[in-house]
């Protein structure tokens, strides 16, 4: 049975096929077309809302990895749309070239970061998709469409965010820059002071968050430039930060306050506490992820970024008068617009605010309250994050929305790539 990294989304009824060459990708897609299957592509799972949920047809592309060809000249490469984003950046660095940024997680496909809009932080820098330099589609009848800005170039700036709902993504091509090193930096400040700062540490830093911890006044931030300086030879630091405090100690904090909720304001101060500030240097594909072992589910908004701090401080409030059992820090984070038609990005700079909770612990109220301060903020959300808006609500939110149903239309005219979820997500 097919579920995802928190384990929120199953599909126990549906046939999971793992192609390993493009005609093994079209005879799976010719037998579900046969049966009057639907057909989702799935990488690592690591999206919360249920896009890839389907009683019919799970096609992983796990088989289907690599570097496909490098342009050192043009400094583009192609990659199977299934490669892992941790093997993405080790191999572009054995041929000097890195992608621009990369998000605070590595392990999902490729396909899969860029087709929800994954993004890091930086307000000079836009989400993964905004490095996508082609696409590659496999429809459901087999046949294979390419998108670039010269070659069906609706397609793709419709398709560098396309859900998976515009056929099988099996190729991308990226645009890279020269590898280079970054030297983090994180410190410890007082929330309300980090926000008065905020916009000269983001034009000062290359990439620049904040995580605040619920029930104090404390932030977490993290700084990253690049730097000329060695890569750290030894790694227990970082061993010691991102292994034993934010994995194993923190989970086992998370796992005391889901047996004993009222001690979660406590926990939070105590995490709170332990906060020291550090620095590391190594390649930029390593020092941009960290390790995430403590499973959560997440809901996800980008606002304008002039109203970050606004929305920030009203789920603050928010969450000061509703007893929730709350330990888990909230992410804060800056992203360059882009011309993306579904991109929650479109069209203007944006902070995107993360709102997470331990895996098996309540989450409804407490998401559904962050969602009606965001959108009363002009936010969008991530698309594979948590959120309960429908069409006629996403249609307001995205100015190419029309034009994205009608190229899904055209590109998937018999609606095999869509589920209940996605009709519902679509008005189909």
């Amino acid at each position: 049975m097919w579920r995802n990294w928190s384990g929120y989304v199953s599909s126990p009824k549906a046939t999971v096929m793992t192609p390993g060459s493009r005609s093994e990708l079209v005879d799976a897609l010719r037998g579900a077309a046969s049966s009057n299957a639907p057909v989702r592509v799935v990488g690592a799972g690591h999206s919360f809302a249920p896009l890839a949920q389907t009683d019919g047809v799970i096609l992983s592309l796990d088989r289907l990895q690599g570097l496909i060809h490098v342009d050192a000249a043009r400094r583009v490469a192609r990659v199977h749309a299934g490669t892992r984003l941790y093997a993405v950046g080790a191999a572009l660095a054995a041929h000097g070239l890195a992608m621009e940024n990369l998000g605070d997680i590595n392990v999902q496909s490729i396909a899969g970061a860029t087709s929800t809009g994954t993004h890091g932080t930086g307000i000079t820098l836009g989400n993964l998709a905004t490095q996508v330099a082609g696409l590659r589609f496999t429809t459901a009848d087999g046949s294979e469409v390419f998108a670039s800005p010269d070659e069906n170039a609706d397609l793709f700036e419709g398709g560098r965010i396309g859900l998976g709902v515009l056929g099988v993504l099996t190729e991308i091509d990226l645009h890279l820059v020269p590898s280079f090193r970054l030297k983090l930096q994180r410190a410890k400040m007082d929330l309300e002071e980090c926000l008065a700062q905020a916009d000269t540490l983001v034009a000062s830093n290359r990439s620049f968050e904040l995580y605040w911890l619920p029930h104090t006044d404390t932030v977490l931030t993290k700084a990253w430039n690049i730097t000329d300086e060695p890569a750290d030879p030894v790694h227990w630091r970082r061993y010691v930060t991102e292994e034993l405090l934010e994995n194993t100690a923190f989970g086992l904090l998370c796992g005391l306050g889901k047996t004993a909720p009222l001690l979660c304001p406590s926990i939070s101060r105590l995490c709170a506490s332990l906060i020291s500030p550090g620095q590391q240097v190594d390649a930029s594909h390593s020092m941009l992820s960290t390790v995430r072992r403590v499973r959560f589910n997440e809901m996800e908004w980008s606002v304008p970024a002039h109203r970050g701090a606004d929305a920030l401080r009203e789920i603050r409030t928010f969450i000061s008068q509703k007893a929730f059992p709350l330990m888990f820090p909230l992410e804060y984070r800056w992203v360059r617009g882009d011309d993306i038609w579904l991109s929650p990005n479109y069209g203007r700079d944006s902070v995107h605010i993360s709102v997470h909770q331990y895996k098996g612990m309540p989450y409804e109220a407490y998401f559904a309250g962050v969602q009606a301060i965001c959108l009363n903020h002009g936010g969008r959300p991530h698309w594979g994050k948590v959120h309960a808006l429908t069409a006629h609500d996403l249609s307001r939110l995205y100015p190419r929305w029309d034009d994205f149903l009608a190229l899904r239309e055209r590109m998937d005219p018999h609606g095999r790539f869509l589920t209940p979820y996605l009709r519902g997500l679509f008005g189909h």
